[in-house]
Parts: structure tokens; sequence; C-alpha cells
């Protein structure tokens, strides 16, 4: 497991108070995951189960993986006051799985069991993973919980799309355990109450087109799409509702991100331009291709003794970026573009910002080992203002960070 240095509310700390509330729905064995995965990275844990999560997960489980007991009751340890204390100290509040009942519990503000006190008490961020039938988050009372939630400041998770219980299958399943620490992470570094993006619908493109050349061979990029994921995983944790187009990508589903997935040029124009609408900014991190084959071959093109290949003939495709540019789909819309070049980086760059007419471009310089397919990035984030804000070498989170910090400021 990664360890991580930790910044709390401005401050560096050993060991941050994460609160684990578990509610009770059969997703609660996933629990345990995002418990290891929270404990072994560095974090002090003390899980909160409801009465009805013991039923699937047992009392000895959570203690034995966290190092602490565990009670669902307020009146345990009463002289320690853990009703308010535990809420008080905690440096973050995760709920997951957060059923339909724990929702309604959260946002009327009730306090029957240990955790609803908790979180009435809690003064830090508090994140909310559902996991309930699709019937049950579609419900209109389950949707209103939802936006209460958020309106306090609150990070709620959209579920996950798959299998559920029995042979269902829809929205509702929790999101994977990995997933939902990479948000706990995020939000946890950030130590505000109130995510800046909440209540926005950002779009954002990442990976690599390709574009067919016959059913077996493509032309293609090295783009990873690890620069868009995350893009799209800092969005939602900073309360965003974020739709990823995606590329190519063999990266799991950020948590909370709804996942369109597409192949060529002309595929994820059409996708962006179906989600944009309603978007208060689009990201565009794919590569995207400048051309494709003009012509497309049904069968495996063969080689020939003692021939030559025909040669490729391309023709250009749609330029999206410049298209969602000049054409913004509602007043107020954030654009922002990514270069990559091999030379001659800002220069090229500020050129491109002019020619495809976005508010902001992300320009780095990529090669066979940079950049692409690396956990890393450096770049320079220029401005249609004139603003150049550099971003030193590092993971590429803070990149994304930087990117949705100069973002935000461009919301009016």
């Amino acid at each position: 497991m990664e360890s991580y240095v930790f910044r709390v509310r401005g401050e560096t700390v050993d060991k941050p108070k994460v609160v684990l509330g578990v509610s009770g729905g059969i997703a609660a064995y996933k629990a345990c995951e995002l418990l290891r995965r929270l404990t072994e990275s560095g974090h002090d844990v003390r899980v909160v189960p409801t009465a009805a999560a013991l039923h699937f997960v047992g009392e000895a489980t959570w203690s034995a993986l966290s190092g602490h007991p565990v009670s669902t009751e307020v009146w345990s340890d009463v002289h320690e006051v853990p009703h308010v204390r535990i809420g008080q100290e905690a440096d973050l509040v995760v709920v997951a799985p957060a059923t339909a009942d724990m929702l309604a519990k959260a946002a009327h503000g009730m306090a029957d069991d240990l955790l609803t006190n908790t979180l009435l008490t809690a003064r830090c961020p508090v994140v909310f993973a559902p996991a309930m039938h699709t019937e049950m988050w579609e419900h209109p009372a389950t949707r209103a919980n939802v936006a209460t939630l958020r309106d306090r400041g609150a990070v709620v998770i959209d579920p996950a799309v798959g299998r559920l219980t029995g042979v269902d299958t829809g929205k509702g399943r929790l999101p994977d355990p990995a997933e939902i620490f990479e948000v706990c992470r995020r939000v946890l570094a950030r130590g505000v109450t109130a995510p800046d993006l909440a209540g926005r619908h950002v779009v954002v493109s990442a990976g690599g087109t390709r574009e067919p050349l016959d059913p077996v061979r493509f032309l293609g990029n090295r783009s990873s799409g690890k620069q868009g994921y995350a893009l799209a995983r800092t969005a939602a944790a900073r309360g965003a509702r974020v739709t990823l187009i995606a590329a190519n990508t063999g990266l799991p589903d950020p948590a909370g991100v709804d996942v369109v997935r597409v192949g060529t040029a002309v595929q994820l124009r059409e996708a962006v331009l179906k989600a944009a609408p309603d978007a208060d900014a689009v990201v565009m991190a794919a590569a995207v291709a400048d051309f494709r084959p003009s012509a497309y071959a049904t069968g495996k093109i063969k080689k020939k003794d003692g021939e030559e290949p025909e040669p490729i003939v391309l023709v250009r495709n749609p330029d999206v970026l410049a298209e969602i540019s000049a054409d913004r789909a509602r007043a107020g819309q954030v654009v922002v573009g990514f270069a990559a070049e091999t030379d001659d980086v800002l220069a090229n760059g500020r050129t491109k910002l002019r020619r495809k007419g976005c508010d902001l471009l992300v320009v780095n310089e990529v090669g066979e080992r940079r950049t692409f397919g690396s956990e890393e990035n450096e770049a320079v984030v220029l401005g249609a203002d004139g603003s150049e804000t550099p971003v030193p070498y590092g993971p590429k989170e803070a990149l994304a960070e930087t990117v949705w910090d100069l973002v935000a400021r461009r919301f009016g």
C-alpha cells in the first residue's frame, strides 16, 4: 500500500482520524476492503456500524481490522460521551454503504444511534457512498434527501451501475472500495467542509481515440487516460456531477462518475456534444486523433509477396475542442483543452490556445517515456486572459487540482 504525507486543515498530521460509518446493507462486507485501505495507508479509523450492519459483518471483524472497540449505541462508555466526541475529533467521516434509510436519517437530522449522532456532531468533511436497489435510489424521497445533503456540503457519491442483490442489475451498486478510498483521500487532503464544485456538472474526456484501418488494425496514440481519470476523480471529490467520456482506457471507473465509453474521434465528438448542453465546464483531456483513414477495409489487409502496400490516405477528424469553444452550449461555460507538444512547447501552446478559442489550455511536453502512461505529469496552464500557471512535476492528481482551481475561479 502506498504511503502518504497527510495535510489536514493546512497542517501536517501523522494519522488522520477517520470515522467509517457502516449502515445495514448487503454491501457492508465491501467496507472491510475500504477499512483495510484506510488503515494500511496510515489513517486512524474508528468504525461505527448501525445495529443492522452487524447482521452482515460482526463486531469482532470491525474491531480486529480497525484496532478500536466497536459500538452501535450511545450508552456504551457513557463517561467518554462517544456520541459527541467521535464526531468532534474526526478529520473525515465516510459512510459506506449508505442505505436509503441512512440518507433519510442524515438529511432530517435524526439521532437514534451512535452513527447518526456522530454525523450531527461532525464538523469535518463527510462522504456518503450510497448502495441500494435502483428503484430506491431513483425514488423522489431519496433524490430529495441526497440533494439536501449535498446542499449542506456533504459529498454524496453516485452509486455504480452493475449487479445488485439477487438477479437485479442497475444503478445502485456500491462503487469499488479502492475508488471510494481515492475520493476519501482527496476530500481529506483538501480539508474543507464545503465542496467548491457542488451543484456543478462537468464533462471530462480521457484516453486516446483509435481510428480503424481494418478489423484488426487501427491508428492510435499512447494516451493511457490516467490524467483524465485524475481530473474526473478530483471533480467528484470536490462535489461535482461528472460525466467521463473514456476512449479506449483499461482503468477502473472512478467512484461517483458516469462513464461513457467511445472508440473513435467521431464517437467522442458525439458523446461530448450530447453531454455538454448542461455542463458548467468541459475538460478535453483525451488525445483525439487529428486524422483517420479515408477508407475502411472490411477484411484484414493482406501482405502480398513482392508488392508494396497501398498508401493510406488520411482525412481530417472534426476539431472537437475548437467546435465546443466556438459554440458554447450554455452561457458561462468554461472550456479547457490539453496540448501535448514535443518541441517549442509554450510557443506552440500559445498558438494553439488562440486557434482553439478555449479558456484554458494545459500544455505539456510528451514523448515515448514522458507523461503518457506515467503516474506523474508536469505542465503549464495557459489562460486566454494571458495568465500562465506552472505545475511542477508530480502526481497527476496535483495537476487535476490546479485545473479545477482555475476552472472554479472562472465560474460566475
